[in-house]
Parts: structure tokens; C-alpha cells; sequence
């Protein structure tokens, strides 16, 4: 009887820790943006099973699916009905920004998780419904943005909490952007609503400004800005008639200040940043090369970091697969978090309408 009881037991174990590995039922809500091969092009690692992708746009979905050889039955016009056909666990949205409340709207009351390109949301009025229907049914709602893979990303984030190589945080300089979407060959349905001010919200200073409004948040552990200052500027017209295409964006905080650089006129692609502190700085060039000095040293340490050194995980559907399994709680204000980008959207906001205004805008505590 004991044996017979062992035996129960162990195939209960065994059935349960096949459960954990089932993968995840996945679909894709939008298929507009240009980053859609991070999904459909991503080889299969058994932790998805895609069941559905999801465009009004039938001709663009059939031609996507041909292209990354995905098979044309999972084709849905309407994203309502291929929730309820489909009823995956979680939902990728590959849309416009303006498009992500919808998506969260349609996905929150069926209990599936969903994470957003960045940025979150266009407004603050958008970003806090979002937040809410994420509370309200308990769904994870992360924001997935390039430089949240990167080694040299988590690995600043570890050495200023430790202190000790800049110390107290004063001045953080963050440069993202290329040379405009246009010039670097993005295609015409997707510029169609990046390039417009309600879709996207704005232009480079939505596009870039959100990666270092990002990392300054999880920086600060969620610390509140005390005030916004931003420039905008329309240098090719010509080519982006509606929307900035530079922008400089100064965030105040009790004790730091973050200079926000996002431009679509750099003359290549660049997410790099400085970090300056009481005692020395951290200068990341990319994913994994960065430059560190402290007081004690004549000149710079240069340092290669892989996610070997650091934990951090360089594929955010991974790393959105963990979080779904339980495996991966996120830091309440880091990179992915909601907390970390609704405060994002806010900090977007107080900038389009400090540049609007030529004004300062100041932040309620």
C-alpha cells in the first residue's frame, strides 16, 4: 500500500514538472511594426507555441506569414475572436503605440498576459488604464525595450546600486537613435504610424527618449523626477512633415540630473550612455563593452561583459517566459516593469509639453 501510494505521488511530481515545461500558448497582436521578426523570426525553443497572429491588415499578415514561414491558418482579421478561438496565455503586441490600450483592453478581462514594444503607451491617460486593467485582473504587463538584453545595461544597474565606482549618482548621459527611420530603410506601413504624432505619439523624442527615461527609472529604483526640460527640433521636414526627428530632454531629480539625447539625425546607430558619479563613471559603447574610472585610476578600465558576468537575460521573450512560469519576479521599478514605464510615459508627456511651451514643467511629488 505505502509502494502504491510512492507510486501515486511520483507520477503526480512527474506530471507537474511536465506542466511547468508545457510551453506557452503565444499570439501576436499586430503585425506593423518593424521589430515583428523578433517574434516570427525567432527560432523555436519550445517555450512558445504560437496559436494565432493578428492584423486587420490581411494582405500584410498573409505576406509576413509566407515570408517567416508561419502557416496562413493562424491568420485572424479580428483580435477579439482570436482570443476567444485561440485562448493563449499570453499576447505579444507588434502594433502601433496607440494601439497597445486596445490590445491590453481585449487580453486584461480574459486573464493573458501581455508584453508591449516599447513604449508603453502614447499618453498618460493610456498608460493608466493600462495599469489599471493590469491590476484589476492580475496580468503581468512588461515593456520590452533593446537596450533591457543588454549585458553592459543590467551591469551599470549593478554597479551603481553597489557604489563603488561612481559613488553618489549626479549626471546620467544617455544617447539612442540612428539616422532616422526613413534613411535606415524601415517600410512604409511602418513609418506610416511611427512617423505620426497620435499613433506614436510624437517622433524621436517617443521613439528614443523612452530608452533612457527607462533606465534612469530602474536606476533610481523609481525615484520621481522633480522636473522635465526638453527641445525639440524638425531638422528634415522634408521627411517627417508631422513629428520631431531631435530631441534633447532634461530629467531634474532631488540629487541627479539625466540628459536624455534621442535623435533620428545621428550619422549611425548608437544606445550608449554615461554615468558620472561623486567618485568616477561608467561608459557603456554597446551591448558589451564599457569603460570604467574611479578616482584611483590614471585612465579607464575597458570592460567586455556578456550575460555570463551579469544576470540578465538577452532574449525578452525568454525572459517574458520566466516571468509568466513564475520563474522571474520583476524588480518593481526595473526595465520591464510597469511601475518603471508608466513613469516613462509621464516623463514623455512632461517633455512634449515642455517643448511645446518653451516651458519647464515641474512634477507633483
Amino acid at each position: 500500500m505505502k509502494i502504491k501510494y510512492l507510486l501515486i505521488v511520483f507520477a503526480l511530481l512527474f506530471s507537474e514538472g511536465l506542466s511547468a515545461q508545457k510551453p506557452i500558448k503565444l499570439a501576436v497582436a499586430g503585425m506593423t511594426h518593424g521589430h515583428i521578426s523578433f517574434i516570427l523570426g525567432r527560432p523555436d525553443k519550445g517555450d512558445f507555441e504560437l496559436v494565432g497572429i493578428c492584423d486587420p491588415n490581411q494582405e500584410l499578415a498573409v505576406n509576413l506569414a509566407n515570408h517567416f514561414k508561419v502557416s496562413t491558418d493562424l491568420i485572424y482579421a479580428d483580435l477579439g475572436k482570436m482570443l476567444d478561438e485561440t485562448k493563449p496565455d499570453a499576447v505579444v503586441a507588434f502594433g502601433s503605440v496607440y494601439d497597445h490600450l486596445a490590445v491590453v483592453e481585449a487580453c486584461a478581462p480574459r486573464g493573458i498576459d501581455v508584453m508591449v514594444e516599447k513604449p508603453l503607451a502614447v499618453s498618460m491617460e493610456h498608460a493608466t488604464r493600462m495599469e489599471e486593467l493590469a491590476e484589476k485582473y492580475k496580468i503581468h504587463l512588461l515593456t520590452d525595450y533593446e537596450t533591457s538584453w543588454y549585458p553592459t545595461t543590467a551591469k551599470s544597474i549593478e554597479l551603481v546600486r553597489e557604489g563603488e565606482v561612481t559613488g553618489l549618482m549626479r549626471k546620467v548621459v544617455i544617447h539612442d537613435g540612428h539616422q532616422g527611420p526613413a534613411e535606415i530603410g524601415c517600410d512604409s506601413i511602418f513609418l506610416s504610424w511611427l512617423t505620426d504624432p497620435v499613433l506614436n505619439g510624437g517622433g524621436a523624442l517617443v521613439d528614443f527618449g523612452c530608452y533612457g527615461a527607462n533606465i534612469m527609472t530602474a536606476l533610481t529604483k523609481g525615484e520621481k523626477p522633480v522636473s522635465v526640460t526638453a527641445v525639440t527640433r524638425q531638422f528634415k521636414p522634408e521627411v517627417y512633415p508631422k513629428v520631431d526627428d531631435e530631441a534633447t530632454i532634461i530629467v531634474s531629480y532631488p540629487e541627479s540630473q539625466c540628459i536624455i539625447q534621442a535623435s533620428w539625425n545621428w550619422p549611425f546607430n548608437r544606445k550608449d550612455m554615461e554615468i558620472y558619479g561623486v567618485s568616477g563613471y561608467i561608459k557603456t559603447s554597446d551591448n558589451y563593452e564599457m569603460n570604467i574610472r574611479t578616482q584611483g585610476m590614471k585612465k579607464a578600465e575597458e570592460v567586455t561583459v556578456t550575460s555570463e558576468d551579469v544576470a540578465v537575460s538577452e532574449d525578452p521573450f525568454a525572459y517574458f517566459a520566466d516571468v509568466i512560469h513564475g520563474k522571474i519576479k520583476p524588480e518593481e521599478f526595473g526595465l520591464y516593469s510597469l511601475k518603471n514605464n508608466v513613469q516613462v510615459v509621464e516623463i514623455l508627456d512632461a517633455a512634449r509639453e515642455s517643448a511645446k511651451t518653451g516651458k519647464t514643467v515641474y512634477l507633483n511629488p
